[in-house]
């Protein structure tokens, strides 16, 4: 076939088109977690959006075991059956993380070992809260947890340093310019992996 009249492959409409599927972790278990307080903050930022379609995974209602297993009993797979799925279908993950003891939860490590090819070729994002440092030593942390199942990390997060002096009682932040700017910067960044991997998947399977 003569290379000037062969067609061009491109990815559907329908594909580059729909709202990208996104996965929110929150990533604290911890009683007495600020958790909820931040990922309501994300949650209502993300619903101003009509380019995500989200769904929420709360590790605090996510019982997995830290023993690890290729044959899990009944009531582990019953867990196993509610979360999976939104990890497989989502087309992008969105890490709520605070900093325990300058590093991310055990909850978020767990949910990430029990999965492996639901990471792959597809893009995540963090948002982070804690003390001096806003959960930063965490997310750096995560990026490598994450290269590791094969998925690509967005640069620019989002971080909240000494936190719970930041929020009012409602909920609202006190000073919400540079915030909101940043989660703006992050979810467009996102929104643009994963449309790029997304297209490039429905083309060409990811080799892992």
């Amino acid at each position: 076939m003569d290379i000037t009249t062969a067609p061009v492959m491109e990815p559907t409409a329908a594909v580059s088109a729909a709202p990208l599927r996104l996965a929110v972790i929150l990533g604290s278990n911890r009683e007495g977690r600020f958790g909820p307080v931040v990922g309501e903050w994300l949650l209502a930022r993300l619903r101003e959006r009509d380019d995500f379609e989200v769904e929420l995974i709360d590790l605090a209602e996510t019982a997995l075991p830290t023993s690890l297993s290729y044959d899990p009993a009944p009531p582990v797979k019953a867990v196993l059956d509610t979360v999976t799925p939104k990890l497989a279908r989502a087309d992008a993950f969105l890490v709520l993380t605070p900093e325990y003891n300058h590093s991310f939860p055990a909850s978020i490590k767990n949910l990430i070992d029990w999965h492996y090819v639901q990471w792959q070729a597809k893009p995540v994002g963090f948002v982070s809260y804690g003390g001096m440092s806003g959960g930063l030593r965490a997310v750096e942390q995560l990026r490598q947890v994450f290269a590791e199942m094969h998925a690509v990390t967005v640069r620019d997060t989002v971080s909240f340093h000494h936190a719970r002096g930041l929020f009012e009682p409602d909920g609202e932040l006190r000073e919400p310019a540079e915030p909101e700017a940043a989660v703006k910067r992050l979810l467009d960044q996102l929104g643009w992996w994963g449309r790029t991997l997304r297209d490039a998947k429905e083309s060409r399977p990811y080799a892992a």
